[in-house]
């Protein structure tokens, strides 16, 4: 149920974002533009149907082909038509950036001038149920890889005396991760194209690096499956520095398709990021993964030596985790301010309360280990007495159900942990919001608000309100009303008001007037920095009204 509810949430944004366009957004242009050209806050990749340019009647034009410009991976050039009317244009975009996430968005420029156009902006974005299923495969992905890897890790390391129990992981694992990795190369192009599933792109999907990506691990699944079985008939003769070596090369360069396709790929100090994300995959799975393997492992006796190994192997796996997450969190903020403002810091800040819990529970177990790990006989020993001959310490019962118990708490906490990772790996980091909320002159971006609202059985839309730069001082305020197919509306009343309850000020009417298919004022003063609530009514017709609140961040 987990997996569904996260896998049909709406997708956050991912790491590119548009930083500057030409012309720009909203602008009214007294020549009719040869060339469209946008830039991104990083690389990003071509769809085949990536830019689409409605003209003010919702005909779509026929542009050339889009391709980068010279020796910059980050900037897009669509020629556009000789000759373009007088009207607004809308232009609805969708590309992959480097950290193989789909981003769209839509812009509008005007000739000679602004009308009122009947465009949707942008069309269809996404399919839910493509969205949905490439979601749930690659939560399901995350948790395989860590049960294979973790068990991987507690047999070679912690060295059970019987290998059985771990078998089902094993199978169970390696099955959910090879399904998983299928499914996803299918859905790539679906995804990226925002499509409904389909194999029709599956060629193009293999010639992208998050396909070739794909490919790998599916191949290193196979010679893991393979080295599985000749480990099982010709164990013996196999030295274990050699199978160990092997191992530990496969498990590296399997964390390695996850870590060069995401994030780490992007941004800043590329190389160490790869290094430390692939680090951290490997230690969450020597952790939480071997705990699966451990409760596996407790369902019989087994010797204190075991569960002592794997003590020592999570404190260091804890070790590593901490020092890369860290690094990670840094290089992901970018500010402390972002740990708060931003939806990554604030998926990290869940992900480090979960962690706590984690530890707390992880603790806990060390409680019970070192119980384990007291010399029997102490454990034995009467009160004013002796201890017990050898033979009978050494088939004494050890205390193995708290340790289940406080095991099994752990690894359910594990998968929350797990959950918030994967969803970390799709939100938008908080150092590149502030890349794209600034632009090349350093001049902060607008403030952009989407409120949807609802009158009535007919009444449906949202209103897309822009303050600009939305911060403390002097601002526009531009709102555009959207009906229920995605058309831009006309009411016939619009009005936004604001209000900061901290400081009982407000409300404070902006003033919006009717400019022709948009509603807007040139000057509006937000005189103090906080969170303010934003009124917005809407009035569709002569008694149909509706007024929708929202809060919104204003800072210095």
């Amino acid at each position: 149920m987990v997996l569904l509810v996260l896998g049909s949430a709406s997708p956050a944004s991912a790491h590119a974002a548009l930083r500057t366009t030409d012309p720009e957004d909203g602008t009214i242009l007294q020549r009719a533009p040869r060339t469209l050209t946008l830039t991104y806050t990083e690389s990003v990749g071509l769809l085949t149907d990536s830019f689409r340019v409605y003209d003010p009647e919702n005909h779509r034009l026929s542009t050339g082909q889009a391709d980068h410009a010279p020796g910059r991976s980050d900037t897009v050039r669509v020629p556009l038509p000789a000759r373009l009317a007088k009207g607004t244009y809308v232009v609805a975009w969708r590309v992959v950036s480097a950290d193989s996430h789909p981003v769209s968005g839509a812009l509008t420029f005007s000739v000679g001038e602004r009308t009122v156009t009947t465009a949707t902006a942008p069309g269809q974005t996404e399919n839910r149920t493509t969205t949905s299923l490439y979601n749930i495969a690659r939560y399901l992905a995350y948790l395989a890889a860590t049960v294979l890897l973790g068990a991987a890790a507690f047999l070679a390391y912690c060295r059970p005396p019987r290998r059985a129990p771990l078998r089902p992981l094993f199978l169970a694992g390696g099955a959910t991760l090879l399904g998983s990795t299928l499914a996803l190369l299918l859905l790539r192009g679906p995804y990226e194209e925002g499509t409904a599933p389909t194999f029709a792109s599956l060629g193009r999907t293999l010639t992208t690096r998050p396909g070739e990506l794909l490919l790998a691990r599916l191949a290193l699944l196979l010679v893991a499956a393979v080295c599985a079985v000749c480990l099982r008939r010709w164990g013996g003769a196999v030295p274990r520095p050699a199978a160990l070596t092997a191992g530990a090369t496969l498990a590296l360069a399997l964390a390695l398709t996850w870590s060069a396709a995401e994030h780490a790929s992007a941004g800043i100090q590329v190389p160490l990021a790869i290094a430390s994300t692939t680090l951290h995959l490997l230690a969450t799975a020597a952790w939480l993964g071997g705990l699966a393997a451990l409760l596996l492992t407790l369902r019989s006796t087994v010797p204190p030596q075991v569960i002592t190994r794997f003590s020592r192997l999570a404190l260091t796996s804890v070790i590593v985790l901490v020092v890369t997450g860290v690094y990670q969190s840094w290089r992901g903020l970018g500010t402390w301010q972002a740990l708060t403002e931003t939806t990554y810091g604030r998926v990290l800040l869940a992900k480090l309360a979960a962690v706590g819990l984690l530890l707390a529970a992880a603790a806990w177990s060390r409680r019970w280990t070192a119980r384990l790990a007291v010399p029997a006989a102490k454990i034995l020993e009467p009160a004013g007495g002796p201890a017990l001959p050898a033979p009978a310490v050494a088939d004494a019962p050890l205390p193995f159900r708290h340790l289940r118990r406080s095991v099994l708490a752990e690894a359910a906490v594990g998968v929350v942990v797990l959950v918030l990772t994967t969803l970390l790996t799709s939100t938008l980091p908080g150092r590149a919001a502030e890349e794209a909320a600034t632009a090349e002159t350093g001049i902060p971006a607008a403030s952009v608000t989407t409120v949807p609202f609802a009158v009535g059985d007919s009444g449906h839309g949202k209103v897309q309100i822009t303050f600009d730069p939305g911060r403390v001082g002097p601002n526009s305020v531009q709102a555009v009303v959207y009906g229920a197919n995605g058309a831009l509306a006309a009411v016939p009343e619009l009005r936004i008001t604001m209000t900061l309850p901290a400081q009982r000020l407000g409300p404070l009417d902006t003033g919006l007037t009717d400019r022709g298919g948009y509603w807007a004022t040139n000057s509006f003063d937000l005189p103090i920095p906080g969170t303010w609530t934003m009124k917005v009514t809407v009035r569709v017709s002569d008694l149909d009204q509706v007024t929708v609140s929202r809060t919104v961040r204003v800072a210095r």
